[in-house]
């Protein structure tokens, strides 16, 4: 699997995030979808990459500075016939990785709390994340789980 930074103009990747936005919305009530659409990922603070293997889109994420050490995770998804081919766990390592080496001393990131999204919250227990309360411009939500990774910080 390749992994490279995406600027979300080709049309693999739209269909996928649209596929997202309607999961999200199939799972969730409209107050709860937190999904960004694809305008929303264009933001300068929000970096985007997507996962290919020959030729053939399958998973993306991102990540998003909330401040200069503070990154939240976004738009982890992982198309439909990889799932369960270690896309989310290799773009996971990936994005923490990088929230590392910009210096972030946490990663947080917002799930729903349906039976849906449980392989989600199991895929970022496994990783170190824990549950937290809301961040950023979250509030408390029954249908939003929050979850944060305190990271390692490179002192140089």
């Amino acid at each position: 699997m390749r992994i490279k930074r995406d600027d979300l103009s080709g049309s693999e990747i739209r269909e996928l995030l649209q596929e997202h936005l309607a999961s999200m919305k199939r799972h969730s009530p409209p107050e709860s979808v937190h999904a960004l659409p694809i305008e929303g990922l264009c933001k300068p603070e929000i970096t985007f990459w997507t996962v290919w293997e020959n030729g053939e889109l399958f998973g993306c994420g991102a990540l998003k500075e909330l401040d200069s050490k503070h990154g939240e995770i976004k738009s982890m998804r992982t198309a439909s016939r990889h799932v369960r081919k270690g896309v989310a766990q290799t773009l996971l390592h990936h994005i923490i990785g990088e929230a590392e080496r910009r210096g972030y001393r946490r990663l947080s990131l917002e799930t729903g709390s349906m039976q849906a999204f449980a392989p989600a919250r199991q895929l970022y227990t496994r990783n170190g994340f824990t549950f937290c309360g809301p961040f950023a411009e979250y509030v408390e939500d029954p249908n939003s789980v929050f979850m944060t990774k305190e990271l390692r910080v490179e002192i140089r």
